[in-house]
């Protein structure tokens, strides 16, 4: 096993510990669970995309899962919030086993547009059933209690996603190295030469699609506590672009490549907003220019430059 990617861990560790403290204000410290929260997400995605190279443009369709089974289950039904997040992300990774088979059967841009089906569908059923999601106009979101303990301010939630972070990086490490993350990696590089060698493809694509749609909708839960409201907009096409995009200017492949992805792209529109309009211009320009010079992604890149592979 590598050593470095778990003094990675080690670092990591030691800057959520110290990050609270240094933080000058809370706009500061609630960006910062929000950064959490992304790379959580972007590392499933990127176990998915990165290492066993299926790509997967509906992805925001399983926060939405999450989200809205931690909304309308609460709100409607009186069930407990953690029983709402277990349940929402069971039903998430149902639907990606049962949908897998059939997707995975595609490739190319073939298997970006059913991936992409499968989130606006997920999107539009969110829409439509006003009745209990509240339509376009959304809904509020009971608080998360753990242990008898309402988790309400933003300190609160940023030891909660910390620590999940943590174990989240520390769990993809182990898995990547494991036979299992081999056998994805055999499978993103030829799938032909993967069957050859006894690679069970189909199971392998399935099992990476349902633990990163039961990440995600896990994660879907949580923020949608931590913000206290969700509307469909949280489940729609741009902000799984947007999770894509993280994935790939941290780095396909590369754990902490999610990370640096989901905390740049994260901290990105707010260092824009003073450009009163031209944000998004000078987002995409930013984009542009990381993918001309950092085609491999940032991590990737900078760690072959200074010879260390992660």
């Amino acid at each position: 096993m590598k050593k470095t990617p778990f003094l990675g861990l080690g670092l990591l560790a030691v800057v959520l510990a110290v990050l609270p403290f240094v933080l000058p204000n809370s706009f500061y410290l609630d960006l910062a669970v929000r950064m959490a929260i992304n790379a959580i997400i972007v590392i499933g995605l990127n176990l998915l995309i990165g290492f066993a190279g299926q790509i997967s443009l509906g992805h925001a369709g399983f926060l939405g899962i999450g989200a809205y089974a931690s909304a309308v289950l609460p709100t409607h039904f009186g069930w407990h919030p953690l029983l709402a997040l277990l349940t929402g992300a069971v039903a998430s990774a149902l639907l990606a086993a049962l949908v897998a088979r059939p997707i995975f059967k595609l490739k190319g841009h073939y298997l970006a547009m059913a991936t992409l089906g499968l989130g606006i569908i997920i999107n539009i059923a969110l829409r439509n059933e006003a009745q209990w999601t509240g339509g376009p106009d959304g809904m509020a979101v009971p608080a998360m209690a753990l242990f008898g303990i309402e988790i309400s301010n933003d300190r609160q939630w940023y030891w909660v996603v910390a620590a999940l972070l943590l174990v989240t990086v520390w769990a993809s490490l182990n898995l990547i190295d494991s036979p299992f993350g081999r056998a994805l990696r055999a499978l993103h590089g030829s799938e032909v030469a993967s069957q050859v060698v006894g690679v069970d493809v189909a199971r392998y694509k399935g099992a990476i699609f349902v633990m990163s749609a039961f990440s995600a909708s896990v994660m879907g839960s949580i923020s949608a506590h931590y913000i206290g409201f969700i509307s469909p907009a949280y489940a729609d096409f741009f902000h799984s672009i947007e999770l894509v995009t993280m994935v790939v200017i941290g780095g396909m492949a590369s754990v902490y490549g999610s990370v640096v992805g989901a905390v740049l792209l994260t901290a990105l529109p707010q260092a824009l907003a003073t450009f009163e309009g031209w944000e998004t211009v000078a987002f995409g320009a930013i984009l542009m220019l990381c993918m001309i010079f950092l085609p491999r992604g940032l991590v990737p890149t900078l760690a072959a430059r200074f010879g260390k592979g992660e």
